[in-house]
């Protein structure tokens, strides 16, 4: 392990709260019923739309006052993009823990990019993170491995030296492609369809914790410093 990538929302920052904030908000705006929580907190990884659709379930994506309602949604959200957001539990001593060993961590998101650097910058991140790929990055967005790869040439560290930790299908899909070590966020924003075979993401390993995660890191970065001290 030479470098450590996340997935942003659900795995490295917890975003959930806000989206919940907003779209619950919408609906009493709207006089609709109120969307579950847990409901939302699935569909976060799915993005704008599949938020807006929980509230309009009538609309077709392409319907012109759909449209106008997910700019509305994104517009709030951006105005408002770290209210009850921060990173998980546990994330700022594992970056800590990385940077102190002098391992690069960096982001590779389906989340636009003016959204993410505007997070990354109110959460203090913007100088510690190595890289960031976006969708306006790539050609193809995960499940392909394009910005896997992208992200590794940024880093100039072969992706097979490289973990990938996500919390979707797409994110496990797309470091496998690329030759990385993938790590199932469990504790993430598990879409519900994928929730009950876990081992069927074919992951490298599973973590239901960040102190799990964590504890994973240390171990490969103590074989990694052992492999060092033997070269040397």
């Amino acid at each position: 392990m030479k470098a450590v990538l996340f997935d942003l929302d659900g795995t490295l920052i917890d975003t959930a709260a806000d989206f919940i904030r907003i779209i619950q908000q919408m609906c009493r705006d709207e006089q609709r019923p109120v969307v579950d929580a847990e409901l939302i907190r699935t569909q976060v990884s799915e993005g704008a739309r599949a938020m807006v659709k929980l509230v309009y379930p009538e609309l077709e994506l392409t319907d012109p006052i759909f449209l106008a309602h997910r700019q509305r949604f994104l517009d709030v959200y951006g105005d408002n993009i770290v209210v009850d957001t921060d990173l998980f539990e546990g994330m700022y001593p594992l970056l800590e823990q990385l940077e102190a060993n002098q391992i690069p961590w960096g982001i590779v998101t389906n989340k636009p990019r003016g959204l993410s650097e505007s997070l990354l910058a109110e959460l203090q991140l913007t100088e510690r993170c190595s890289v960031l790929v976006c969708p306006e990055d790539v050609s193809k967005t995960k499940p392909d491995p394009e910005p896997m790869y992208l992200a590794a040439k940024r880093l100039q560290i072969d992706p097979k030296e490289i973990i990938y930790v996500g919390d979707h299908p797409r994110d496990i899909d797309a470091g496998r492609h690329a030759g990385m070590y993938t790590i199932l966020a469990a504790y993430g924003y598990l879409p519900i369809e994928s929730r009950d075979d876990l081992s069927a993401w074919q992951a490298d390993a599973i973590i239901h914790t960040v102190a799990e995660l964590q504890q994973l890191l240390q171990q490969k970065i103590t074989v990694l410093a052992e492999n060092q001290g033997m070269m040397s």
